[in-house]
């Protein structure tokens, strides 16, 4: 299997505090990566370390390698913002920009000049299309984003993560402020997407890593307990935390 990303002996720090503990394991390409545990245990610290969203803290550090493609994004040569073009990222709430549906998804080719005036509409298209949003917003471009519902507004938000064409898509908890169906209709969409990028997702629900990786990383402070392929995690666990974990005793 191809490994897109490889964690060898990572470490992170809050100033004193040591958030993350050692963590070594693959994120394999074209998959979905499912980080699960209790509430600070690090999987958003670990999320937020691979494109380095964690740089704005001033406090923070790191140890250790996170290579994608086989260089360290921690490398001193390291353009951090061509880093976030090839590494997306979705948050917990969507987060429309105030304007409207199109200009949301055009965003950062407009920014990051990767499409021209001319180019910009069927980059948009494209990129809601992929999303499975474009049937629904086709006739709405023009309209504020903040008009969609929760779940048009979160696919909107995955569209303008792959308008700019990245390679790995990290999601933080994408379908904890969704209803039930929104947050099916964006399981779908995981993985559909898989079949073109590397997607890592934080979830609290252990249903959700279940139904919708291909593989599962257990984190519980600060250390990852265990990781392996999801239905060989949830069935047949090695560890006894892990056990302990996905059947409520623990946690």
């Amino acid at each position: 299997m191809d490994k897109k990303i490889e964690v060898n002996k990572f470490d992170f720090y809050y100033g004193d505090f040591q958030a993350l503990i050692d963590l070594n394991f693959p994120i394999i390409k074209n998959q979905i990566t499912a980080l699960i545990g209790p509430s600070g245990c690090g999987k958003s610290t670990f999320l937020r370390a691979i494109n380095r969203m964690n740089d704005t803290i001033s406090i923070a550090r790191a140890d250790g390698e996170i290579l994608l493609d086989g260089k360290n994004v921690y490398d001193q040569d390291v353009d951090v913002s061509e880093l976030r073009q090839r590494v997306g990222m979705v948050f917990q709430r969507p987060n429309p920009f105030p304007q409207s549906v199109f200009d949301n998804v055009a965003y950062g080719p407009r920014v990051l000049g990767t499409a021209t005036k001319h180019e910009l509409p069927d980059v948009v298209e494209k990129s809601l299309r992929g999303a499975a949003l474009w049937d629904e917003v086709k006739d709405k471009l023009k309209s504020s984003a903040l008009d969609l519902n929760p779940g048009q507004q979160q696919r909107m938000c995955i569209a303008r993560a792959i308008a700019v064409q990245p390679e790995v898509i990290l999601m933080d908890e994408p379908c904890s402020a969704l209803d039930p169906i929104a947050t099916l209709h964006v399981e779908d969409l995981m993985r559909e997407l898989s079949k073109d990028y590397t997607i890592v997702i934080v979830t609290h629900s252990m249903q959700q890593a279940a139904r919708a990786s291909d593989w599962t990383g257990f984190f519980w402070l600060g250390k990852l307990v265990e990781f392996g392929g999801t239905h060989e995690l949830f069935t047949n666990p090695k560890q006894e935390l892990t056990e302990a974990y996905i059947t409520g005793r623990q946690g």
